[in-house]
């Protein structure tokens, strides 16, 4: 394996930083295949340790600044990240790549929640709405035997600082709200985490013929709600 590979730097950034991953449900991570991962989101180290957990690389879709961004731009490129488009283009460029890397079985991560719980960090087990493209995603992505696998990171003891203020972020992502209002974009640091993997979700022909009718909206908020309350239920589960 390549010292550089994303599996490899989300390992060594874990280690130097002492965090202590505990696994839980390891078997019901598929092997291989094209896996589109879901989870909840409170830190930058969320998709080193998602990879290290599942022992493979993934692909995350992140935050337009993000890419923008000196330094953190680097950063996420190397762990294999592509980072959204400006606002008028987002949705578009979202599919496009998330369903050419499905196609060549890689592994996707999104974070449903979005933005909100990294600007305004959320009490560590608690989780907001989703949004629904990742669902979108895996009924629309013309690939056989995908798996949607929910996974929940239940945090045990963390640090948080400040890193930036949020109008400096603005300069790079006019079109986001949270950006606009005053003090500083949290940093959120592990030190102990528990990480839950919950039952896969897989698409078949049929609820992808499902969401090519009348019934894609119900097909959808299906898969939105599968996953948000395996999350939440793990979520809790590994903070009490």
């Amino acid at each position: 394996m390549a010292s550089d590979s994303p599996l490899q730097i989300s390992r060594l950034l874990l280690s130097a930083m002492g965090i202590q991953m505990y696994l839980h449900h390891r078997d019901r991570v598929p092997q291989t295949g094209a896996t589109l991962i879901v989870s909840n989101h409170r830190s930058f180290l969320d998709a080193p340790l998602l990879m290290s957990a599942i022992n493979r690389p993934i692909r995350f879709v992140c935050h337009h600044y993000m890419g923008q961004v000196p330094v953190m731009r680097e950063v996420v490129t190397k762990l294999g990240c592509f980072p959204l488009e400006s606002s008028d283009q987002r949705q578009q460029s979202f599919f496009h790549q998330a369903i050419q890397l499905l196609q060549t079985q890689q592994a996707v991560g999104v974070f449903p929640e979005g933005t909100e719980p990294m600007v305004n960090s959320p009490a560590r087990c608690e989780m907001g709405d989703f949004q629904r493209g990742f669902a979108h995603l895996a009924l629309k992505a013309p690939v056989q035997d995908l798996a949607v696998l929910p996974i929940a990171i239940a945090v045990q003891d963390e640090m948080k600082s400040s890193a930036v203020p949020l109008k400096l972020l603005s300069f790079f992502d006019p079109s986001e709200p949270l950006f606009k209002q005053e003090g500083w974009h949290p940093l959120v640091i592990y030190q102990r985490v528990d990480v839950l993997i919950g039952r896969p979700f897989w698409i078949t022909p049929s609820q992808r013929q499902k969401y090519q009718g009348r019934g894609a909206r119900e097909i959808v908020h299906h898969l939105t709600s599968h996953c948000h309350d395996e999350i939440n239920r793990l979520l809790l589960q590994g903070c009490y």
